[in-house]
């Protein structure tokens, strides 16, 4: 797939989309030539548009195989309150990234700063545009999955200490600035796509591993270390304690979740319907197949017996 970028076009409710042309669309978000879409294939143009639409619903159930990960593996009296932070997470969020987060990440772009951050199409106005076949509103709902996972990736890490309001913050300012900034330096076609000194050939991201899961991974770095460990989870000696797990089956389920929902992340970033997305998937379950077989091997041979816990976090 080229990674050439794709020039971005207007979209307004109530008009007819315009869509761009041309097969050699790149994995990870780019700009190029447009066409109307009178030259496209319409049976084309609608299979991309249902396909993305499907993956991102794919992608948005993972918040329930989250939610039911970090249930099942923190204590009882704690899963009330992890369920409403992974509800959060998508809600404060797809509010946040409708209201500004899209328009940071893919709008139009100030003199000067268009590298950095999008300055228009604020609640999917006049400004905010798509990539290929794809039409406004569809892009938007698959991206509006990304930020979300991107924001439920923390609430693991500062499981069973995080006060509820501070965390409800949290998940409305990353999805509003923090996450759409990131993704306009890459896949908004900015500074880091464009490539500049020790990266001159630009930097490219196929499926989010460093713009979503590097982004959620050291977010979730400093939350663990500015509230500390769990209770109990060091002796006084600071030897290391397994904390008792709430419900391995809640654990389980959720992994398989996200396992199914691992083919809408991932296939669904070729961004169309077409012959690329059946090895992405392919990929995507040896991956998924040899993680949870690799994580077991090495929890057996360090303990001398296997951890369906650690087992399914190598599935995902």
């Amino acid at each position: 797939m080229s990674h050439e970028p794709r020039r971005r076009r207007l979209w307004r409710p109530g008009k007819k989309t315009m869509v761009a042309a041309g097969l050699a669309t790149t994995g990870v978000l780019a700009f190029a030539g447009t066409a109307s879409a009178q030259e496209a294939d319409p049976v084309q143009v609608n299979l991309d548009n249902v396909w993305i639409l499907l993956a991102a619903v794919l992608v948005i159930f993972m918040q329930a195989g989250f939610a039911l990960v970090e249930a099942g593996l923190t204590g009882s009296k704690n899963v009330a309150n992890i369920m409403m932070k992974n509800l959060i997470d998508f809600c404060a969020g797809a509010v946040a990234f409708l209201a500004v987060g899209f328009a940071i990440a893919y709008g139009g772009s100030m003199d000067g700063f268009g590298s950095f951050f999008g300055a228009d199409g604020f609640f999917l106005g006049d400004g905010a545009f798509t990539y290929g076949t794809l039409t406004v509103p569809v892009f938007f709902t698959f991206q509006v999955a990304f930020a979300a996972t991107a924001a439920t990736i923390v609430s693991g890490a500062m499981a069973e200490r995080t006060k509820f309001k501070a965390y409800l913050c949290y998940s409305f300012i990353i999805s509003l600035v923090i996450y759409p900034v990131v993704v306009r330096w890459h896949w908004g076609g900015g500074w880091l796509f464009q490539g500049s000194g020790p990266l001159p050939t630009g930097y490219h991201d196929f499926a989010g591993s460093s713009i979503v899961h590097m982004l959620g991974g050291i977010t979730a770095f400093w939350g663990a270390k500015a509230l500390g460990p769990r209770i109990g989870k060091y002796g006084p000696n600071g030897e290391v304690n397994a904390l008792p797990s709430h419900n391995i089956p809640y654990a389980i389920l959720g992994c398989f979740i996200l396992l199914v929902g691992w083919y809408g992340f991932n296939p669904g970033s070729e961004l169309a319907a077409d012959a690329a997305i059946g090895g992405i998937a392919v990929t995507t379950t040896a991956a998924a197949a040899m993680g949870a077989l690799t994580a077991m091997a090495t929890v057996w041979i360090r303990s001398g017996k296997p951890d369906v816990g650690m087992t399914g976090n190598g599935l995902l």
